[in-house]
């Protein structure tokens, strides 16, 4: 695949990350720091730090993920990156194209990949990316049936291995507790991992990092909802308590995954902040500091950038583009 092809928010170059010598920052131990390993890999993620807060160029306000890295470059080891995310297509019909992995997922998959390429030039073991996919934690409080579920995620595999993306690997919730159904997995990883509702209500009172993601998530799951037939007050009234059950189990799969890979760069699709445990993420250019691949479409600029937008908004503005005949992406009219 031609490095022409892989659109992502800004060029990943150490170049465009490095930031210019701090006044007065002249001590051994920051010199030392700012040339680590771990501090060159941190400045290839930083163009595509997600944060809806004053962002940072400076890896040393990055101390959690030089730790994380740390682990890795000091043993000699591939850095390993563990990614929740790429869970399913929202099941609104004016945001996606459908149930299936389409031009997003291609192009934030191949950018991920290029990304630890460009992390082997400054590390000889180089990296790898593990795509935690986690629609089946909350697939049911977000009204998506587990058939659609194991569809995208099937599909996302072949995306994975037929764009050659080496780098990359995928895990689910198919992957832990055996051959037991979908409803008993979720109970089994909620009830070892979740927070309590009540704990969460005081976090998101107390805390503004985790009112902002329960804002967020109630929001989508507003916009997702296009069969409910109540009133708009009552539909945010059961948004704001599904969302809840969204971020406990999502936090227990996140910590799931930290049991099973107990040494990683944790990766988040949600905006984190300077010195989070975990390092928010961008995959595609969007307007949105909250947009992903499966909550948008993509609409091709005539320049060939992408831009992430609901699909009613991008059909208005492009022609549908196919792609081994299903529905891919909109390029902007001329």
């Amino acid at each position: 695949m031609s490095h022409a092809t892989l659109t992502s928010p800004v060029p990943v170059t150490p170049a465009a990350a490095a930031p210019a010598p701090a006044a007065g920052a002249s001590s051994a131990s920051s010199a030392s720091s700012a040339s680590s390993v771990e501090a060159r890999i941190l400045r290839l993620l930083l163009p595509y730090h997600r944060t809806t807060g004053a962002g940072s160029a400076d890896p040393a306000d990055f101390p959690e993920q030089l730790r994380q890295i740390r682990q890795f470059t000091d043993a000699g080891e591939p850095v390993l990156f563990t990614l929740p995310g790429f869970p399913c297509k929202s099941p609104n019909p004016a945001k996606v194209l459908g149930h299936l992995p389409d031009e997003g997922e291609r192009l934030s998959l191949a950018f991920l990949d290029r990304l630890c390429s460009r992390i082997g030039e400054v590390h000889a073991p180089g990296a790898r990316i593990l795509i935690c996919s986690d629609g089946h934690i909350f697939g049911d409080l977000i009204h998506v049936p587990d058939e659609h579920i194991d569809a995208y995620g099937d599909a996302l595999r072949d995306l994975i291995a037929g764009e050659g993306l080496g780098r990359l690997g995928t895990f689910d919730l198919r992957d832990v507790h055996g051959d037991l159904d979908h409803d008993t997995k979720r109970r089994l990883v909620t009830e070892a991992y979740a927070p309590s509702v009540e704990a969460l209500r005081a976090l998101v009172r107390s805390d503004e990092e985790t009112a902002r993601l329960y804002r967020g998530i109630t929001r989508f799951l507003v916009e997702d909802t296009a069969d409910f037939d109540g009133t708009r007050s009552a539909l945010q009234r059961e948004c704001r308590i599904r969302a809840y059950g969204v971020i406990a189990r999502s936090r227990a799969w996140g910590d799931l995954i930290a049991d099973c890979h107990p040494r990683s760069v944790r990766l988040s699709i949600h905006p984190q902040r300077p010195g989070a445990e975990k390092f928010g993420i961008r995959l595609l250019d969007a307007a949105d500091a909250w947009a992903t691949p499966w909550h948008a479409a993509v609409l091709r600029g005539r320049g060939g950038e992408a831009r992430l937008m609901h699909r009613a908004e991008a059909e208005t503005r492009g022609r549908l583009v196919l792609r081994a005949g299903r529905p891919s992406h909109f390029e902007e009219r001329g």
